[in-house]
């Protein structure tokens, strides 16, 4: 079985030629040998022995086995040239079509890789478009966001200088009404002690036109009177000392209490009063 097997797979490459050989083969020496039966039963009736001989050698079985190897080793080794081609052929076209197909896989990895390049490109150019965007926003919203903080801030100081210039505004109306009142309460509390030294002096019988004597006094807040020196004479001692007795007859001067303590201190801790025959001048 083994064998058998063996020679199907030896005899594989040529089934045909070798299994028409065989029957050829057989076929010869099946009719050799019903030939060579015939010729003994019969040889007395052939006239011709000689035609059995040369048909005989014709048909040598040897000579002919060998023409029809030969012939099938033409044809054997034809059909193995043609194969041979064929294969040659078929490995080319195999060849061929395995390059074109490379071609073709290389052109699809290079259409592939310029598409990958052109969409990494689409990408960061749409990258840096978004950055180049977004950098633009935000100058933009800074820039906006300057503006505000300028305008705030000019606002704030617009706000400021207006507050400054109200308050300056009212320091100054507060200011010039203190002032004012400052001014009245020193009048006011000037006349009154000029009114009150006038009515205690007695002009001495020696004053004439033109004398004048000019008295510094010292007082406290509650009006009362520290000293009165006499610091520039009128030149008659008699009208000097009736212009001190004048202020020490007027003293306490008691309006000065209700002063307040810086009106006090700027204009009376230290007043100076003239005296003259026709009128009583500070």
């Amino acid at each position: 079985m083994n064998n058998t097997f063996n020679n199907l797979i030896i005899y594989n490459g040529y089934p045909l030629s070798i299994v028409l050989a065989l029957v050829f083969h057989i076929l010869i020496f099946l009719t050799l040998i019903y030939l060579q039966s015939t010729s003994e039963a019969q040889s007395l009736e052939l006239v011709q022995p000689t035609i059995i001989k040369a048909l005989f050698i014709d048909e040598n079985p040897q000579l002919r086995n060998q023409q029809l190897r030969q012939q099938q080793e033409v044809v054997d080794q034809r059909r193995r040239e043609e194969r041979r081609q064929q294969q040659e052929a078929e490995q080319q076209r195999q060849r061929e079509q395995e390059a074109a197909e490379q071609q073709q896989r290389e052109r699809e990895r290079d259409q592939a890789a310029q598409s990958e390049r052109e969409e990494l490109e689409r990408q960061r150019a749409e990258r840096e478009r978004r950055e180049s965007e977004e950098v633009a926003r935000q100058q933009a919203n800074e820039e906006e966001r300057r503006r505000r903080e300028l305008a705030e801030q000019q606002e704030r100081q617009r706000q400021q200088e207006l507050l400054r210039q109200r308050q300056q505004e009212v320091s100054e109306a507060a200011a010039a009404e203190a002032a004012r009142t400052e001014y009245e309460l020193v009048q006011s509390a000037t006349a009154l002690i000029q009114q009150v030294v006038q009515e205690n002096w007695s002009r001495p019988p020696s004053a004439r036109n033109g004398m004048r004597a000019v008295l510094q006094i010292r007082m406290l807040p509650t009006g009362e009177l520290v000293d009165a020196n006499i610091t520039q004479s009128s030149g008659d001692p008699a009208f000097d000392r009736s212009a001190e007795t004048a202020v020490i007859r007027a003293a306490p001067f008691s309006e000065l209490q209700d002063l307040p303590i810086n009106v006090f201190n700027a204009n009376f801790r230290s007043l100076s009063l003239i005296f003259e025959p026709e009128d009583l001048l500070n």
